[in-house]
């Protein structure tokens, strides 16, 4: 407990600070966010606010948690090492990304092919990692089973596991994506769902098979370690919220965006709450659901919109809601998703259905 809060202490101080000074560098060498011609007209007022601001997130995270088991003494787990692993390669991709737009001064930034062709290099090395990487028990970090808030009791074979894995991580890294679009949403809809896994790891670090075994007791490897990841980044989000949120002095751009939903994808499977996590971050997933409908009716429909503009924060900035609006009201959403991902994860061992 003692790591966790240091943790998570320590990587709120990072971001409260580091943020302030990447900040002045990132406006003195000139890299500001390029803002979309086709969306709506109030944001061209953001446009040269400093983005890659994910950058320091992942700096704070990696010095919370390292520094959490420097001062209690312990040694960094398998579980928590390759979250790290996929946290920070995902931010890779996404700090390429935004380099380029930046440097180069246009929209686009890494061809979706190359980008695409990294996540998949990334979650495969992950995935190969997650699935071999075995303790003395025989346990390892992720296992060949979909899961909800367990393992459902048939595995699939490697290959497709190792497909399941890829969709899980591009779909979770995408839709915080969308979902940064408006000053401190992403940011604090993550919070939230990071939050929850440290409840979820914590309650099942306590009903842990190896130190409380019963019919209730969970497989999951190394949750406590874990648990002091998830607050790393929930103490990390929470720093960076003082600077992201509206008017947003910089903004996490996909150097953060790509790395949270990285390690959303990650926590979900270590924690066997694979589908769980379609309730937890629902947010996420109704603003990526707004895009997909938009685009296969759009196509379907000869050129018919469903919303006035994808993903679905926009259509109610066009709709005239303010975004500061816009924003809190879908923080209460999120926040309500993840309160009910939490009562059905705890319902399930009370009842033990």
């Amino acid at each position: 407990m003692k790591a966790i809060l240091i943790a998570g202490a320590l990587s709120l101080l990072v971001t409260l600070i580091g943020t302030r000074f990447a900040i002045s560098v990132l406006v003195k060498q000139g890299y500001g966010q390029l803002i979309r011609d086709d969306g709506p007209t109030s944001h061209h007022t953001k446009r040269g606010t400093p983005t890659m601001g994910g950058l320091v997130v992942i700096i704070a995270v990696v010095i919370g948690y390292f520094a959490a088991k420097l001062a209690t003494q312990t040694q960094p787990s398998a579980s928590a090492l390759l979250l790290l692993f996929l946290f920070v390669g995902l931010g890779a991709i996404g700090f390429l990304d935004d380099f380029i737009k930046v440097s180069k001064q246009r929209n686009l930034g890494l061809r979706s092919k190359a980008k695409l062709i990294g996540q998949t290099v990334i979650g495969l090395i992950f995935a190969w990692l997650a699935i071999g990487w075995e303790d003395d028990t025989g346990r390892t970090p992720i296992t060949h089973a979909i899961s909800f808030t367990r393992d459902f009791g048939w595995k699939l074979p490697t290959v497709l596991l190792v497909v399941w894995v890829l969709v899980l991580i591009a779909g979770a890294s995408n839709g915080v994506n969308l979902t940064d679009g408006l000053d401190g949403l992403a940011t604090g809809a993550s919070m939230m769902v990071f939050g929850a896994f440290i409840f979820i790891n914590i309650w099942q670090s306590g009903q842990n098979c190896s130190f409380n075994p019963g019919s209730k007791c969970y497989e999951v490897r190394d949750p406590l370690d874990l648990a002091v990841v998830a607050a790393a980044l929930t103490g990390a989000c929470f720093g960076f919220l003082w600077w992201n949120a509206s008017p947003a002095k910089i903004f996490m751009g996909d150097t953060g965006s790509l790395s949270l939903g990285g390690a959303m994808a990650g926590f979900a499977l270590m924690t066997r709450t694979e589908l769980l996590l379609v309730i937890i971050g629902g947010l996420f997933v109704a603003i990526t659901m707004s895009v997909i409908l938009q685009v296969g009716w759009f196509k379907l429909s000869g050129g018919k919109r469903i919303f006035r503009m994808a993903p679905l924060q926009h259509h109610f900035e066009l709709l005239g809601w303010a975004e500061i609006t816009i924003v809190v009201r879908f923080w209460i959403i999120s926040g309500l998703c993840v309160v009910t991902g939490l009562g059905i994860f705890y319902s399930e061992w009370v009842t033990g259905v």
